[in-house]
């Protein structure tokens, strides 16, 4: 990152994760397993169900993924939760040490330090502007550094409120495989890992890039076709004050639902080259607990002789990029798919339908009267020509991703450690 050599003297075994919602209950699955950490501290802020032995049974069984034992050891899974100390707050999963607390919800108050925490993973979704101070009313993401934490890696994209204000010098957005040495160990104390629909999204589009330029990619939009999140309601009830998607007030049980996506401003982010096309980016929820897919249209400008682009070529460049990404982070496949196929793939940021591509070419028509100056415009309409032709091809790719443990807590687990490794 940025040529930092690593700090083999350093003694980043403790790791800390504030919140315990779905990305935080995986993460702790996914560090349980990974084994680079020797400790972890999980910070809830408040009092759940009757003991720890609650939390403990939380943890250990997944509605989605199954029992945390399978996840670890398969069909020869055995109790790996033990020493459940309700004095202590702690426990041991696997051999990892397990240290909950339950005092302070504010970031600030936590108390790192007393911990022997540098590293946190922010898993709440609450505190995502990095502009906001430390001691700011309802909390803030920098209430962490303040805490005592040196590093804190949000697992979503940044959301700055007063709109006016830059992102600050000391915070960062990274995608794994796309733009990670982006992290300046020396500069970067807040680390966002962006969303999972960018995450796939960007690794869906960075082949495009690397092959056409973004000279040559006119337009591109996306629709992700998205699993359920905890944000949605079982049941209809009535919108919180202020509220202004109605439709997230509605059952996820039974319906299909219109919803927004951050997933463009985001990728700006990690692929510049983007603010120079045109993008437009929706999102619909659909009743399944994860599994999701990006429906990609890309509408390509064709060179004025030659072959045009087929379903070969784009599938090539995919198969060719997967074939180099060493990490699997783009998967490329040819098989038929449903959503269950993907669901715990490791760190698959995108899996590439390769049987669903189209491609289709037709010119464009220009009305060379109804557009601004161009060169050659004059010499064209003295000679009758009015109309201006242009091939263009348009391209649909779909790409899978497992939203929660597969793709973005496994993904975000390797955006951790190799922060961990250069503090």
């Amino acid at each position: 990152m940025k040529n930092i050599s690593k700090n083999e003297d350093s003694n980043n075994s403790k790791l800390g994760i504030n919140g315990l919602g779905r990305i935080g209950k995986l993460t702790l699955w996914h560090h349980v397993a990974r084994k680079y950490f020797n400790e972890i501290v999980i910070n809830l802020g408040r009092d759940v169900g009757t003991s720890l032995k609650d939390i403990a049974h939380y943890l250990e069984r997944d509605s989605t993924y199954g029992s945390l034992a399978g996840y670890l050891y398969g069909y020869k899974g055995k109790t790996v939760i033990r020493d459940v100390d309700e004095n202590n707050g702690s426990m041991t999963i696997d051999g990892i040490k397990i240290k909950v607390l339950r005092h302070s919800r504010n970031p600030k108050d936590i108390g790192w330090s007393e911990h022997d925490i540098n590293l946190v993973v922010d898993t709440t979704g609450q505190f995502t502007d990095p502009t906001l101070s430390p001691d700011s009313p309802k909390g803030s993401v920098r209430g962490h550094l303040e805490s005592g934490a040196k590093k804190v890696v949000v697992s979503a994209p940044f959301k700055i409120k007063d709109k006016t204000r830059p992102m600050p010098d000391d915070a960062v957005t990274t995608v794994m495989g796309i733009n990670e040495n982006e992290y300046d160990p020396r500069m970067h104390g807040i680390i966002s890992n962006a969303s999972c629909t960018t995450t796939c999204l960007a690794h869906m589009i960075k082949p495009l890039l690397d092959s056409f330029g973004s000279k040559k990619i006119l337009t591109a939009s996306m629709a992700t076709v998205h699993a359920v999140t905890g944000s949605q309601q079982v049941l209809d009830r009535l919108p919180k004050s202020g509220a202004i998607d109605l439709r997230k007030n509605r059952s996820v049980l039974n319906n299909i639902i219109l919803t927004t996506t951050g997933a463009a401003n985001t990728l700006a982010l990690v692929l510049p080259e983007m603010k120079q096309i045109g993008f437009i980016a929706q999102s619909v929820r659909i009743p399944t607990t994860t599994g999701s897919l990006i429906i990609l249209v890309v509408n390509l400008q064709e060179e004025p002789s030659g072959e045009s682009i087929r379903k070969e070529t784009i599938n090539k460049i995919y198969k060719d990029a997967a074939a180099c990404d060493s990490r699997g982070y783009l998967h490329y496949t040819e098989e038929q798919n449903v959503s269950c196929d993907i669901i715990g793939l490791p760190r698959a940021g995108a899996i590439i339908e390769a049987n669903e591509t189209h491609t289709r070419t037709a010119e464009v028509n220009i009305d060379l009267q109804k557009v601004c100056p161009i060169s050659g415009q004059e010499s064209l309409q003295k000679n009758g020509q009015n109309m201006l032709k242009i091939p263009i091809t348009q391209v649909v790719i779909y790409g899978w991703y497992d939203n929660e443990l597969g793709s973005y807590v496994n993904m975000l687990g390797d955006r951790v450690v190799s922060v961990a490794e250069f503090m």
